[in-house]
């Protein structure tokens, strides 16, 4: 008698959520002990940073790979779990903004545009907040349904910000460069498992009109 194959049922994915949940939750934690004990290094201020930005970035990365996986084991319920991941993600991007943001800053608002102006990599890892913000606020199905075709249109941006987010990585370190260079590697090949999505896009991309003949015109 033939096997049946494995399904996730809604029960599955509650179960998959709580887990999320938990697992997200334990980081804070970790950060929050780690913060506390002294276990982030002679720059605890640094040490926030490149824990809430990783940990940003790592869930954005899940994010994204939630739906290749759903596909290739034609799980399709395993997508309901992507919008709890990408609210994780901005939940961790949003720590890292506001570690910056007060202990780095003081909370000084002017000098926060002036820095984003006048450094490149802040630049990019102020786009791709202001993505993952975009996307967080317009999650709801309430908003998707109101925005109907225009809300996947705005939530493809999340691919740029994936690309944005580990050069942010590669360019805010002064030494160690390994490790966001590995970043960026993996993203590369997270967006390679998109590339029919891309090649769709470049399909619909009207072609410049051939220009006529001289002696026609």
């Amino acid at each position: 008698m033939a096997k049946t194959r494995f399904k996730i049922t809604p029960r599955h994915i509650f179960w998959l959520k709580v887990v999320i949940h938990l697992v997200s939750l334990g980081f804070l934690a970790l950060l929050v002990l780690q913060t506390l004990s002294g276990g982030l290094g002679a720059d605890p201020i640094q040490g926030i940073s490149h824990f809430t930005g990783k940990a940003a970035l790592n869930t954005l990365m899940i994010t994204l790979i939630i739906s290749p996986l759903a596909r290739h084991f034609k799980q399709g319920m395993l997508v309901r779990v992507r919008r709890l991941v990408g609210l994780y993600s901005f939940f961790w991007a949003l720590l890292h903004m506001m570690g910056y943001m007060v202990l780095d800053l003081n909370l000084n608002l002017a000098l926060l545009v002036s820095e984003i102006v006048e450094r490149p990599y802040l630049t990019l890892g102020a786009i791709s907040w202001l993505i993952l913000f975009a996307l967080a606020v317009t999650s709801t199905q309430a908003i998707q349904r109101k925005m109907g075709p225009r809300w996947q249109q705005l939530h493809n941006w999340v691919y740029l910000a994936v690309l944005l987010a580990p050069i942010h990585y590669y360019w805010s370190v002064k030494s160690g460069i390994i490790e966001p260079a590995i970043y960026i590697t993996c993203v590369v090949g997270i967006l390679a498992l998109r590339h029919q999505t891309f090649r769709r896009w470049l399909q619909i991309i009207p072609l410049p009109r051939r220009a006529t003949e001289k002696g026609n015109s």
